[in-house]
């Protein structure tokens, strides 16, 4: 199992609700220091480029070691000894060399720290301070971590003989320069070049203290480590501040959605961080937004468990009335009556569920449907002459207008528009005198497409407006039998036109003679979803 790996939850506790934590090992904070810390440790890793550049700088003066061994040498062999000698001790101070000059039988003959004040001293680490020794161990911990070759260390030999220095011993027997590297006790390179001087076996052995390359090596590493030092520094504080400005929120947005999952604070507060303009603060202000909705669902889900459930209660306790009092009566008269009534509130039992899952399912459909373009006059046209067919206008005309230019073309569906059409020519048929007309108006202006349809019955009073699209709200006409409608059709189809972007509003007439006007508003097909489509 590993740190990313969902904890293992009991057996039967699946689904209940999980309990918030935090944990460091896949938090975003330590995710943000991680990477900016990686990013530095690269910049770090710089470090063993110098150990490239030291090397670098090695052989550039094993070369120039090399160089002055040789011309050195070819220079002793055109002078006498005592010219020879002269000529060491001015090369000794000028170079910061030691030149050592020993005879064909390996024995010292001339040596420039003898015969003048020596050119360079080997610093005892002793008398140096601290830090000099923290860079020491830093250099044998980068050589150890690099797996560099061991480097012996420099001690003046006891033994004064050409033998004592395996770079002579090597040079006389090849007859060519060698080169050898040595740590002094302060561990700066002490670098050794043997040239064989004339042809008789007299041998030239040059020795410098190359400080300068370990300072400059130990200067560009302490330069390196303060600025990755700093740059760690300001990267951890970057990442704790990016860290606030994002982890900090979206932990308070992850709380407030745990407690709205968990339903035990009903007036939970999703902050909406109003004053954070990026992503973070759309993403806020889209789960407050989303929470709202669902919270309206919720209650509108109550509010109709509650209405079908008064709504259901009506029939179904007239109908329990009817067949209680049925089994007490003889009379077959009134048994037929009872018979009538009971079957009446089945029927509109029936007719009630159908209502209530057909409002249901609107919603559910309609989140998932697939718009597309519908020619709204088209549409109205089919559904009017539909209704003639059927014999559902009941003697009343239907007159279609159409104002405005350009096609009524808006993005819904198809069979959803047409249910709205049809319930509104339902409503206005049954408010319509017998033989009355009723007027359907499509017009359309700028981006949008207007549909009236307007009767000449009683109309809607002020009062009423809002209160017929409520469900299960029925004003019906005196003549028209009770239960014969559950007051759903117009809420179903408001619900389907603002699903549509649209509204669905009643008004009276507007030519100001009495009769109704419902009026239906959708956005108008736009261009761009044509050339998409």
């Amino acid at each position: 199992m590993t740190a990313l790996d969902p904890p293992i939850r009991p057996r039967g506790t699946e689904n209940r609700p999980e309990r918030l934590f935090w944990t460091r090992r896949a938090s975003l904070t330590a995710r943000i220091l991680a990477v900016n810390i990686i990013a530095l440790g690269l910049l770090a890793g710089s470090l063993f480029y110098l150990d490239s550049y030291r090397k670098q700088l090695l052989a550039e003066r094993f070369k120039l070691a090399r160089s002055e061994a040789q011309i050195t040498a070819e220079a002793l062999v055109l002078f006498p000894p005592a010219k020879q000698r002269t000529l060491m001790v001015q090369v000794g101070k000028e170079q910061s060399l030691r030149l050592r000059l020993y005879n064909p039988k390996g024995k010292l003959v001339a040596d420039s720290f003898t015969l003048a004040e020596p050119s360079f001293h080997l610093v005892d680490p002793a008398t140096e301070p601290w830090y000099q020794e923290a860079a020491r161990i830093l250099d044998r911990g980068m050589d150890a971590l690099l797996g560099a070759p061991d480097i012996p260390a420099y001690k003046e030999p006891a033994d004064t003989d050409a033998e004592s220095w395996v770079e002579l011993h090597k040079a006389r027997e090849e007859m060519r320069s060698h080169i050898a590297l040595r740590y002094a006790p302060d561990r700066t390179p002490i670098i050794s070049a043997a040239a064989p001087v004339g042809k008789d076996g007299t041998m030239l052995l040059t020795t410098r203290n190359a400080m300068d390359i370990t300072e400059n090596v130990r200067d560009a590493r302490q330069t390196l480590v303060i600025i990755v030092a700093l740059a760690l520094a300001v990267s951890i504080q970057l990442s704790l501040f990016l860290a606030r400005t994002i982890v900090q929120p979206l932990r308070a947005l992850v709380r407030a959605a745990v407690r709205v999952r968990l339903g035990r604070e009903r007036q939970v507060e999703v902050p909406r961080l109003p004053e954070r303009r990026d992503e973070i603060g759309m993403l806020a202000r889209a789960i407050s937004d989303m929470t709202g909705a669902l919270r309206q669902r919720i209650d509108a889900v109550e509010h109709f468990a509650a209405d079908v459930a008064h709504e259901i209660k009506n029939p179904l306790a007239s109908l329990r009335s009817a067949l209680d009092t049925m089994g007490q009566v003889n009379d077959p008269e009134l048994r037929r009556q009872l018979t009538s009534i009971a079957m009446h509130d089945v029927r509109r039992i029936d007719r009630l569920v159908t209502e209530i899952a057909d409002a249901s399912r609107v919603d559910a459909e309609l989140s998932r449907a697939i718009f597309e373009p519908v020619d709204l006059e088209l549409l109205i046209a089919n559904a009017i002459a539909a209704r003639e067919d059927r014999g559902e206008n009941a003697g009343r005309a239907i007159r279609m207008e159409r104002r405005g230019a350009g096609r009524a073309e808006v993005s819904g569906v198809p069979m959803r528009l047409e249910r709205v059409i049809d319930n509104l020519l339902d409503n206005a048929v049954s408010f319509s005198p017998p033989g009355d007309r009723i007027e359907v108006t499509v017009t359309t202006r700028e981006d949008r497409v207007w549909v009236m349809v307007s009767d000449h019955g009683p109309g809607i009073p002020e009062s009423e407006r809002e209160k017929i699209f409520e469900r299960f709200h029925s004003v019906r006409p005196e003549s028209e039998d009770f239960g014969q409608h559950s007051g759903l059709g117009l809420a179903i189809a408001r619900t389907i036109a603002e699903a549509h972007d649209g509204t669905l509003s009643a008004t009276g007439r507007l030519d100001g003679t009495p009769g109704a006007c419902l009026v239906l508003d959708l956005p108008l097909l736009q261009e761009e979803w044509e050339t998409h489509a």
